[in-house]
C-alpha cells in the first residue's frame, strides 16, 4: 500500500528476481501457524547472507538507505531464527513496495 501524509517521499524497493521457492515447511511442524516473509526482506536476506553483500552495496541494489536495509535484516533473521527454533513454516509473501529488475 502506498503510504500518505508527511513524511519522506515514498520509493519502490527493487529486488533482481522473484523467489523461487514461496514456502518451507518443517518436519516435524510442531506449530502450524506460519511465518510470513516480505520479497524485500527476503531480498535484502538474501544479498547480505548468501551474496556476502554489505548494507551499503545492498542498499544501492534495492534503491533504499542503509537504515532501510538494517531493518529489514533485523526482520528478517529474527523471523528465520524464530520459525527454526518453534519449528514453524515459512511462507514468501509479496508483501511491501516493491519493483522487480531484471
Amino acid at each position: 500500500m502506498r503510504r500518505m501524509g508527511p513524511g519522506r517521499p515514498f520509493n519502490y524497493l527493487y529486488i533482481s528476481a522473484l523467489p523461487k521457492a514461496k514456502e518451507f515447511i518443517p518436519r516435524p511442524m510442531l506449530n502450524s501457524e506460519p511465518i510470513e516473509l516480505t520479497y524485500p526482506e527476503f531480498e535484502a536476506f538474501r544479498l547480505s547472507d548468501l551474496e556476502k553483500l554489505t548494507q551499503e552495496e545492498i542498499a544501492k541494489k534495492m534503491n533504499t538507505s542503509r537504515g532501510t536495509v538494517w531493518r529489514l535484516l533485523e526482520s528478517a533473521r529474527e523471523k528465520i531464527a524464530r520459525a527454526l527454533n518453534e519449528s514453524r513454516p515459512i511462507i514468501i509473501l509479496p508483501k511491501g513496495e516493491i519493483e522487480k529488475v531484471e
